[in-house]
């Protein structure tokens, strides 16, 4: 690809653009390539089988003796999640991350038995330098420690992506670098990437204090057991309900896998304290209920998640009490919001109180900035050039917009899909091509052997069933033995549809014995059945089931 060599800077996100989740945005000048984050999303409800997507990897393998570094803006799996898929395809010289999410990433590592040595910590005060690049990062506030921005040194100019952020004043950990911010935009700055997850949202975000206030609040008039659900990967929230617990003498028993590895990384970290507070569920069930806690994961109503479990009763350790008061410390991610209110339903009918996050009680805060923190953002590091990311394309095009109206001129903006790339020289930009991006599906332990084709069989068996027709040929003397056996899964109920089973039977037989021959063709007696089957099916329930003739040979199987 020629228009990659030379002396422009090239700019491109491989996942990211248009979508919350899978980040992963590069950089490359000459020879030398760094990746930023290198996430996951979790599959929509129409991917059947599927763990997680993944960014497509073709281009950083074909191009891998140029990569010098991954960069992980902060430890949350939408930057992080991608890590051991990515190791898996592509040769990564060096990881630079910071303390919190290098713990994670050794985790994830360590599960998927994957030896990888070159796992670097990077702080405020870090300087990676390479032939013609070099990165410099800087502190900002999210929903877990150590989060940082990026700034990427060009020959052709300064590059800063922010990672996820907000601006809080009054935040549960450190305060964002705004000083570094400013200097940064003060030497210059040729283009902006920042996150747009929030920027529909007018005015400013909570602060994580107001949630440290509202849940002192119920913990300091509630006699009975406090449950509380929240996202495992939020550990300033973790560490403040640790705090309250402390203050209030109530001990935590823990539910979970994801809540219990980030615990366990955090008391490792520092980022948490008092080890001695969280106890067995065991010893939970021995104690008084104003002396207990439980912390658990299942805050968006996920079936196999510990609270849902609690809610139905099949919880083996944890049974509800009266005087239970369950918090949802969590705000409801887009697609979830039945499978929340069916858990709510399900406490409230076992008799506890429930509370979960409204204007009336702030017991969430996100970790994104509204419109005004962009703005603040905007303002501080003054680009020349504007390229919004981690967002549908409605919050990329909505943030773009809050770009204009603080100085940036329209066709100085640039909303993007993954793919495509941006050409950066001496200090200007303009779109320059496309790279391959996409979508890799993981299923198992199989990446990427997921095809389009598999995923549409899925979904037509999940909605309209699989028809299988076997049928018992004698090869020598090309004769049917005995009239097809149809077997249905998920199509109708046999006992009450005998009479259309038995229409099936019939066409099948018809069809096998318009094609037997002695040049008999066992893919065109397939495609015989198929074809005959079909349009009746279609015509008959209005169904399109998947239909799969199996053809049994006297001496063989023929698949």
């Amino acid at each position: 690809m020629k228009f990659f060599e030379g002396a422009d800077t090239k700019i491109f996100a491989l996942g990211g653009l248009g979508e919350v989740g899978k980040n992963m945005y590069c950089v490359m000048h000459g020879n030398e390539i760094i990746i930023t984050d290198a996430g996951v999303t979790f599959p929509a409800g129409e991917l059947m089988g599927i763990d997680y997507v993944i960014p497509d990897f073709t281009f950083l393998k074909k191009n891998e003796t140029k990569i010098k570094a991954l960069f992980i803006t902060h430890g949350h799996e939408d930057h992080i999640g991608g890590i051991p898929f990515l190791l898996q395809s592509v040769n990564i010289p060096s990881i630079y991350a910071p303390n919190q999410a290098i713990g994670l990433i050794r985790k994830k590592l360590d599960e998927k038995n994957i030896q990888y040595k070159n796992l670097f910590v990077y702080t405020e005060e870090t300087r990676v330098k390479f032939k013609n690049i070099e990165v410099e990062f800087f502190r900002t506030t999210h929903s877990i420690p150590d989060s940082h921005g990026i700034c990427i040194h060009t020959p052709n100019g300064t590059i800063v992506t922010t990672g996820d952020f907000k601006f809080d004043l009054t935040p549960i950990g450190p305060m964002a670098n705004l000083y570094k911010m400013a200097k940064i935009g003060k030497m210059g700055v040729s283009l902006l990437l920042s996150d747009s997850t929030n920027a529909l949202n007018e005015g400013f975000s909570n602060s994580e204090s107001k949630v440290d206030e509202a849940l002192s609040d119920i913990f300091s008039r509630t006699d009975g057991r406090i449950i509380i659900a929240t996202f495992a990967s939020n550990i300033y929230r973790l560490k403040h309900i640790v705090d309250t617990c402390k203050r209030n003498g109530r001990k935590i028993a823990i539910f979970g896998r994801s809540m219990e590895t980030n615990i366990e990384i955090s008391i490792q970290g520092g980022y948490i304290k008092n080890k001695e507070i969280f106890i067995t569920p065991d010893e939970a069930n021995h104690l008084p209920p104003n002396k207990v806690c439980l912390l658990c994961t299942g805050s968006q109503g996920e079936p196999l998640a510990a609270l849902s479990r609690i809610a139905n009763g099949s919880h083996r350790q944890i049974k509800l009490q009266p005087d239970d008061i369950v918090i949802f410390s969590s705000s409801t991610i887009p697609g979830n919001a039945l499978s929340i209110s069916r858990t709510i339903n399900k406490l409230y009918l076992k008799g506890v109180e429930v509370y979960t996050n409204t204007s009336l009680s702030d017991i969430h805060t996100t970790g994104h900035g509204s419109e005004e923190e962009l703005k603040l953002m905007l303002r501080l590091i003054k680009p020349k050039y504007f390229m919004p990311f981690h967002g549908e394309y409605r919050m990329l095009k909505k943030h773009a917009d809050i770009a204009i109206d603080c100085g940036i001129p329209k066709e100085n903006t640039f909303v993007l899909s993954n793919g495509d790339v941006l050409s950066l020289y001496k200090g200007k930009i303009r779109k320059d091509g496309f790279v391959q991006a996409g979508d890799v599906y993981v299923d198992g332990n199989r990446i990427g052997d997921v095809s389009n084709a598999v995923m549409k069989d899925r979904k037509i068996m999940a909605n309209d069933g699989i028809v299988i027709v076997i049928a018992n040929i004698d090869i020598t003397n090309n004769k049917l033995l005995t009239t097809p056996n149809i077997t249905t899964r998920g199509f109708v109920l046999v006992n009450d549809n005998l009479e259309l089973l038995k229409k099936l039977e019939s066409i099948s037989k018809n069809a096998i014995n318009n094609k037997l021959n002695s040049k008999t063709n066992y893919s065109e007696i397939k495609n015989e059945i198929i074809s005959s089957l079909s349009p009746y099916i279609y015509e008959t329930t209005g169904r399109k089931p998947i239909i799969l003739p199996v053809i049994m040979d006297v001496k063989k199987t023929v698949d």
